[in-house]
C-alpha cells in the first residue's frame, strides 16, 4: 500500500538515502532495537551491507530482514559468542571494516549511589558495558588488520564527561571507561589503518530508559538540561555515525562527537 508524505518528509527520507558507505561492510551490536537498530537501518541505506548483531537473536532476525541485512546472534559480554559472530561472517567474506558499539544496559531501580550499590548490579553492568566493549573491539580491530583498517563508532554517554550519572555509579563509570577504551586503541592502531571515535548521545527516548520516559517529573528534570529544550531522537544520531563510518572522516580518530542538544557543554 502506498504511503502519503507530505513533501518535507519525503525529502527528508530522500537525503537519507545514498551511497556514502557503498563497498563498506558494517556491524552493529545492539541492532535489533533503539539506537542500534536505527543506526543500522542508516546504513543499509546509504549502501552499506550490515551484520545486525544482538543477544535478542529473533530481534535481530526481523530487524536484518526489513533491511535485507544479515542477523548475527551475538552476547557481547561472552568472548566465544562475539569471536563466533566475526568468525562466521569472515568466513563468507563479510570481514566488518566499520563496526557500532553500541549494545549496553542501564539497571533501573538497580544502579544507585556508590554506598547503596550491589556488586553484583556493577558487575553486570560493567560486563555489558565495559567488558562488552573491549570484546567487540578486540575482535573488529583482528578482521580489521586483515582488511587493511575500518573505523570503530562506540556509543557513549553524558554521565561519562559530566556528574549526569550521580544516581547510577556502575552505568556511568562503564561508559567513562569505554570513552577511555576508545581513546586508548585509536593511539595503538592508528598507524594501521584503524579508526576509533566515540559518540555522545543525548538522553535518547528508546526502549533502554523507559523508566524515565514514563516518569513525568524525572523526565522533564533531564530534559530541562538539555539547551536545544528537547529529548534527543534516534534521527539525531545517524547522520554523524554515517560521517564517522565513512570515508569523509578519514582523518578523524580518538576524538569524541557530542551530539546530545548541548548537555554536555553547561
Amino acid at each position: 500500500m502506498a504511503v502519503d508524505l507530505s513533501d518535507g518528509e519525503e525529502s527528508r527520507q530522500s537525503a537519507r538515502m545514498g551511497t556514502r558507505l557503498a563497498g563498506k561492510t558494517a556491524l552493529v551490536t545492539g541492532a535489533a532495537a533503539g539506537i542500534g537498530r536505527a543506526v543500522a537501518d542508516r546504513f543499509a541505506a546509504e549502501g552499506a551491507r550490515v551484520a545486525y548483531a544482538d543477544r535478542d537473536a529473533d530481534g535481530a532476525v526481523a530487524a536484518a530482514g526489513a533491511s535485507g541485512g544479515r542477523a548475527v546472534p551475538m552476547d557481547v559480554a561472552d568472548e566465544d559468542s562475539v569471536a563466533g559472530g566475526f568468525a562466521a561472517l569472515a568466513a563468507d567474506g563479510w570481514v566488518p571494516d566499520v563496526v557500532v558499539v553500541n549494545a549496553g544496559v542501564q539497571l533501573f531501580g538497580q544502579d544507585a549511589e556508590i554506598a547503596d550499590l550491589d556488586l553484583d548490579v556493577w558487575r553486570r553492568t560493567h560486563e555489558v558495558n565495559l567488558t562488552g566493549a573491549f570484546l567487540t573491539v578486540k575482535h573488529a580491530v583482528r578482521g580489521m588488520l586483515t582488511v587493511g583498517g575500518g573505523s570503530i563508532v562506540l556509543t557513549g554517554s553524558p554521565t561519562a564527561v559530566r556528574g549526569e550519572g550521580a544516581e547510577f555509579t556502575a552505568y556511568a563509570s562503564s561508559k567513562a571507561g569505554m570513552h577511555g577504551l576508545g581513546r586508548t586503541v585509536a593511539a595503538a592502531y592508528a598507524r594501521r589503518g584503524i579508526r576509533v571515535n566515540t559518540v555522545v548521545p543525548p538522553y535518547t527516548e528508546t526502549g533502554l530508559v523507559s523508566t524515565l520516559t514514563a516518569d513525568p517529573v524525572a523526565r522533564a528534570a533531564i530534559v530541562g538540561r538539555i539547551p536545544m529544550g528537547r529529548a534527543g531522537t534516534t534521527d539525531d544520531l545517524e547522520g554523524v555515525m554515517v560521517f564517522l563510518a565513512s570515508d569523509e572522516s578519514v582523518f578523524a580518530t580518538g576524538a569524541t562527537f557530542a551530539v546530545d542538544g548541548g548537555m554536555t557543554t553547561l
